[in-house]
């Protein structure tokens, strides 16, 4: 696959996951987050099993098979996974989608963060400045004027932690496995499992209601978790890293515009600025250190 192609591959990702938003905002009109999320990710289950049971049988032709602990890993990210797409969907039943989008992405700062905080790995510097920006961006967003942003906001960046958290860990232990897609089938599947255990405890859940939100469920769970996720795998195998950092990171600009579009969503001047600065901040984060690092390698003559 050509870098162009590859570039237009990770476009459609984020158009994807740009649009879902608004799928995940239509389906709570019959079932509850935690049914929503469940069904959503046992579709995508479905979906990628072939090409993980594919990979199984690899591993095993090698003798390679994955190591009790490499499942119980796996199971980890999948409750990662469960946790932050379950507090976004509850955010989203009293957010925009315009807000969720934003929001989650404040998971992009807050991964090397995270990696400072657990895994001791010292950020690049421009991870300090980019991260006051983007706080400053989520308040001007969720309404600076009142103060107190609005609850569902509150939800959504809860989220993005634990978005971060799975981001941190998951290059980590899909490098380890060694097998993207069954990772991925698995982290969906204990996902969906968990996540339909607590709507059981804790939703009422219909036919009716299944019914209802069919259209979006399937929409989330095969086009944005199956399609979106293994597009976003093969495509940055063959694209610049700055490349997919920037492209992927219009998922954001395409919420907004999915919002605008298909829910009415509207923005003041003061969240329309917010935008504008979360979206600076995270393209800046992901470039900067690969810019500053490229600007010494090329003063450096080559040894032989």
């Amino acid at each position: 696959m050509k870098r162009s192609q590859a570039n237009l591959l990770l476009l459609a990702v984020a158009v994807i996951w740009g649009s879902a938003f608004v799928a995940q905002a239509e389906g709570m009109a019959g079932v509850g987050p935690l049914t929503f999320t469940g069904i959503r990710f046992l579709l995508g289950t479905a979906v990628v099993v072939p090409l993980a049971w594919r990979e199984w049988q690899q591993l095993s032709a090698r003798s390679a098979r994955p190591q009790p602990r490499d499942a119980l890993a796996i199971s980890a990210l999948g409750v990662l996974l469960m946790l932050g797409a379950t507090l976004q969907q509850i955010g989203i039943t009293a957010t925009t989608v315009t807000n969720a989008g934003f929001l989650t992405a404040l998971y992009v700062p807050l991964v090397p963060l995270l990696a400072w905080l657990i895994l001791r790995t010292r950020p690049h510097w421009s991870v300090w400045p980019t991260s006051i920006g983007c706080l400053a961006g989520t308040w001007l967003l969720s309404g600076a004027q009142e103060v107190n942003p609005a609850l569902g906001d509150v939800w959504v960046i809860a989220s993005s932690v634990f978005w971060a958290l799975h981001v941190l860990f998951v290059g980590r232990i899909a490098e380890r496995v060694a097998a993207p897609f069954l990772v991925a089938c698995g982290q969906f599947l204990v996902c969906g499992l968990i996540s339909l255990l607590g709507a059981g405890l804790s939703e009422t859940i219909t036919l009716t209601g299944i019914r209802q939100a069919l259209l979006p469920i399937v929409y989330a769970g095969i086009v944005s978790v199956a399609i979106g996720f293994t597009a976003q795998v093969v495509g940055q195998r063959y694209a610049q890293a700055a490349d997919a950092a920037i492209i992927l990171s219009a998922e954001t600009v395409f919420a907004a515009l999915f919002g605008f579009l298909l829910l009415g969503d509207r923005l003041n001047a003061s969240g329309l600025a917010g935008c504008a600065l979360i979206l600076i901040c995270i393209i800046a984060v992901q470039i900067a250190p690969l810019t500053l690092a490229e600007q010494p390698a090329r003063g450096r003559p080559h040894r032989r």
